[in-house]
């Protein structure tokens, strides 16, 4: 499988692919355009009834398959699952295909936002439908050649087979007849049980080029006549330029230009200085001799302490509510037992290993981008706005990307990288250094929940309440509508507990700060999640009862009850020794369900130390298994860095941690045992890329107070310190 990064339309498609208009090329119709259900159509007509197409998929008369992937790939699978699914219908192997990614546009590509783990979910359907529509029109052609019924025809391995003769075309022989066919309605799916590919653990495509470099990432990519640009931003977000000195500057051998540059970080414009010069080495070498006088008057400059004692105060005040039943105050009053709990989350930057970069050239009428770009549609309608240029001549190109976590979906970078071109006139690429990267946000937000509980006398709940304090990331702009309440007080939450709880109560006070936060992976899911499966530890321990049968007596629906059931089987819970720690969490999050149990123990010095961590994951309907492993692998490790490894302090209103001298990251001494169990089921697809990150933490720290019988309520930790 190969990958191209060059601006596509319709024709361009058919040019660069080297097909010609015999081809079959088809594409997936949106239901504004079809109807509720959608429909597969030929790229002929799209063009004719000036339709615009996603999932588009071409056969050439080599028999080539081009798949137009509309969705980044920074890690988590999509550049496989894709056309892992495309190939599973149209019956070709995955060596036969090639992809290119697809540029911003959302008229033609619906949401092209990686992220919410929603590509599988989002799109599984008219993927695996415009690959089976290919593949039928390409078996009609045959059964017409050969002047055949079609049903004694069927697709394999890129060839039509005659089942009573064994006569054989190949789709390349045929795309030139199938390309004349109207596409079929109501088109049938494959059984799961006739699956070849999908469900099957794939080698990525991918790998072999990010191995031997030939990969083409944000920061590699190169235009003629290009120049670099580093910016010395404010350090205090809403901070001014108030004058500098470029003097020292402008001696330095290759620099062009100094200028005041000032991105869009939602309703604000965050000011810096740019220095553009013919070389990365010559702008970085004059931003060190730049000298900038601050105005940094009109807002708060707040300290890690003094951002949670806000929060807690903020507890205190009337929520905002998200959702509630029955009447939760009445019942917690009458509560045979009575819990209440603080817990707190810190904030974290989101320190991809591959910077913020963007490349960008801006003529008078005409805006191209290129870059590690996680929401291609949404960058080039900012950039349509801003740069007051129609949205069809603002061509976003995605590379790969070293890592995104959410941060990369913002549109603040290519908005700076914009103004730097249009000012000098040339395309230019704008790195960020790590210490850039790290200290300039958005962050992930740090949250204190107030949790309180009742308890009946079977010891079921009769009553559960969270408040949480923290910034809303929704309620950033010049003028916020702070009655607005967060909707994500529930992510991580299991929606089978709303069923069996019958008085509860979810809100936020949303917490007033200068620092500038944002999706981190798993989103809010990331902090809640701690939260909640921590509280219902204590909760199931006030009971007196096994914390995994305390939840399994709260979630009276079939599908929950068969993960507690594997999740109890795979980490043999019930034989579980007196002498080891044991904690559980179970968490939802992007239509996906995730147990995990976390196994402690006390090393020779008396230290506690992790033995091993076991999790299931339950996504539904599931393309590639290996890529599920590798995610859930990789949001265990990153939740285990969060927990006791590394937060984001601020001093004096500055993020103080500027690189991993300071932001510790886990090591490969770090990592545990992780043994990751797909449950099997016939359920939607969920998302994969981020709902194992939120069960960790809480059940490492159920886990630790299981053996030590000390309860942690605050992340991070230091583990030698328990």
């Amino acid at each position: 499988m190969k990958t191209s990064n060059r601006e596509i339309s319709r024709r361009s498609f058919i040019r660069n692919t080297s097909l010609t208009g015999a081809a079959l090329t088809l594409g997936f119709c949106f239901p504004s355009w079809a109807g509720q259900q959608g429909a597969v159509v030929h790229w002929t007509t799209a063009e004719g009834e000036g339709i615009e197409l996603t999932s588009w998929i071409a056969i050439d008369k080599t028999g080539k398959v081009t798949l137009l992937s509309h969705r980044a790939e920074m890690g988590q699978g999509a550049f496989q699952v894709v056309p892992q699914m495309i190939a599973e219908e149209l019956e070709v192997n995955l060596d036969q295909v090639n992809i290119q990614f697809a540029p911003g546009h959302q008229k033609k590509f619906g949401s092209q936002v990686t992220g919410g783990s929603s590509t599988v979910r989002g799109s599984y359907k008219r993927l695996l439908l415009t690959g089976a529509t290919a593949r039928e029109m390409l078996i009609e052609a045959a059964a017409k050649k050969w002047n055949v019924n079609k049903d004694e025809c069927y697709a394999e391995n890129g060839q039509v087979i005659h089942r009573p003769s064994g006569k054989k075309f190949a789709y390349g022989e045929l795309v030139e007849a199938a390309s004349k066919l109207d596409p079929p309605k109501n088109v049938q799916l494959k059984k799961r049980s006739e699956y070849k590919l999908v469900g099957k653990p794939m080698p990525r495509q991918d790998n072999p080029t990010k191995i031997n470099g030939k990969a083409i990432f944000g920061i590699d990519k190169k235009l003629p006549g290009m120049l670099y640009a580093v910016v010395e931003r404010n350090p205090r977000f809403k901070g001014r330029v108030q004058s500098f000195d470029d003097t020292a500057v402008m001696k330095v051998p290759g620099v062009k230009k100094v200028m005041k540059v000032a991105r869009a970080v939602f309703g604000y414009d965050q000011e810096g200085v740019a220095v553009v010069a013919d070389s990365y080495w010559a702008a970085m070498q004059g931003r060190k001799l730049l000298k900038v006088e601050w105005d940094d008057s009109g807002f708060e400059h707040l300290s890690t302490a003094q951002l949670y004692e806000r929060m807690r105060q903020d507890l205190e005040k009337p929520i905002l509510m998200d959702r509630a039943a029955g009447n939760f105050d009445q019942a917690f009053q009458k509560a045979t037992k009575k819990i209440e709990a603080i817990y707190e989350t810190p904030y974290e930057s989101h320190s991809c290993m591959e910077p913020v970069n963007c490349v960008a050239n801006v003529t008078e009428n005409r805006c191209e981008v290129w870059g590690p770009i996680q929401a291609p549609d949404w960058i080039q309608s900012d950039l349509s706005t801003r740069l007051n240029i129609p949205v069809d001549q603002v061509v976003v190109n995605m590379t790969f990307l070293g890592g995104g976590f959410g941060r990369k979906a913002f549109t603040d970078y290519p908005h700076e990288a914009c103004l730097i071109s249009k000012a000098v006139n040339a395309p230019v690429q704008v790195i960020w250094t790590r210490e850039d990267d790290m200290t300039q946000g958005p962050f992930r937000p740090g949250a204190v929940y107030g949790c309180k509980a009742g308890l009946n006398d079977q010891g079921s709940l009769s009553a559960f309440q969270t408040k949480m304090a923290a910034q809303n990331m929704d309620l950033q702009s010049k003028d916020p509508d702070r009655t607005a309440y967060n909707g994500s007080t529930v992510e991580g939450f299991l929606k089978a507990y709303f069923e069996s709880i019958p008085n509860y109560s979810f809100g936020d006070i949303p917490t007033v700060s200068p620092i500038p936060v944002m999706w981190w992976r798993s989103v809010y899911a990331s902090t809640n999640g701690f939260a909640y499966e921590s509280f219902m530890d204590e909760l199931a321990h006030a009971a007196g009862k096994d914390p995994m049968d305390f939840r399994r007596m709260h979630l009276d629906n079939d599908r929950y009850q068969a993960l507690i059931d594997q999740l109890e089987e795979i980490t043999n819970w019930k034989s579980r020794g007196k002498n080891e720690g044991w904690g559980v969490a179970i968490t939802e999050c992007f239509e996906s369900i995730v147990g995990e149990v976390v196994k402690v123990s006390r090393n020779a010095g008396g230290k506690v130390k992790i033995d091993k961590v076991y999790a299931l994951m339950d996504c539904g309907w599931y393309v590639n298994p290996d890529i599920i492993r590798a995610q859930v692998e990789g949001s265990i490790v990153m939740a285990l860095g969060a927990a006791i490894k590394h937060e984001t302090h601020f001093e004096d209103g500055m993020a103080v941690e500027r690189n991993f001298d300071k932001y510790k990251m886990p090591r490969i001494p770090d990592i545990p045992e992780i043994e990751v169990h797909i449950a099997e089921n016939d359920e939607r697809p969920g998302g994969v890329g981020e709902p194992a990150l939120p069960p960790f933490a809480p059940a490492l720290c159920n886990a630790i107070y299981d053996l030590t019988g000390k309860r942690i309520r605050k992340l991070p930790f230091n583990l030698d310190e328990v």
